[in-house]
């Protein structure tokens, strides 16, 4: 799990960012990496820093992504504000730049919502989570500024799209949690109580 990544980073007294760019090998994942930074434009510091900044990268099925997410959390409450998000994402050859940006940017809102307040509560085997009053989803108003960038690739056929963004979003929030507060959760959804409770102890 990238969440383990930025913990061996710590371990080795480096930046989240340069302990991923002095262990990978394999360019396309350099190349996606190099580009989400960019437009990311933000230094990064040994964690945790304070500043919230956290990243996470995978190749989905060829589909390579980095996602570099910004934080804000309330150390009293356990409330995560999301300031921005930052992906960018090689699936081969782009057929529709404008229609790949926003299976993108809806994947990203869809792991929002599963990685912070989607959960479903059991009690006797039976469930307690039956509406839409207790089963949260991100709205629009809660849904940070994205920034996508797409690193065209040609010489591959077409990949997945939208899908590929969800799997990194979790980890990247994981790891921005961390950096903001030195808050280290493994468990979804990263619920202000779960916040709490690992600041705590």
């Amino acid at each position: 799990m990238e969440s383990h990544t930025d913990l061996l980073a710590q371990a080795a007294g480096m930046d989240p960012l340069q302990f991923r760019m002095n262990n990978l090998t394999d360019e396309r994942m350099i190349k996606v990496l190099h580009a989400a930074v960019e437009k990311f434009g933000q230094s990064f510091e040994k964690g945790p820093s304070g500043m919230g900044y956290g990243i996470a990268c995978t190749n989905y099925l060829n589909t390579y992504v980095a996602t570099i997410a910004h934080v804000a959390v309330n150390r009293s409450t356990g409330m995560v504000k999301i300031e921005r998000f930052v992906c960018a994402q090689d699936m081969g050859e782009i057929i529709n730049p404008q229609g790949a940006i926003l299976q993108i940017e809806g994947g990203i809102t869809m792991g929002l919502s599963a990685a912070l307040t989607e959960e479903l509560e059991f009690q006797g085997g039976k469930i307690q989570t039956v509406n839409f009053d207790s089963y949260q989803i991100t709205r629009f108003s809660d849904a940070p500024p994205i920034d996508v960038v797409l690193v065209d690739n040609p010489d591959i056929p077409p990949q997945g799209c939208g899908e590929p963004a969800i799997t990194t979003v979790g980890a990247a929030l994981a790891n921005a949690i961390f950096d903001a507060v030195g808050a280290r959760l493994y468990t979804l959804p990263m619920t202000p109580e779960r916040i709490r409770k690992d600041l705590e102890s």
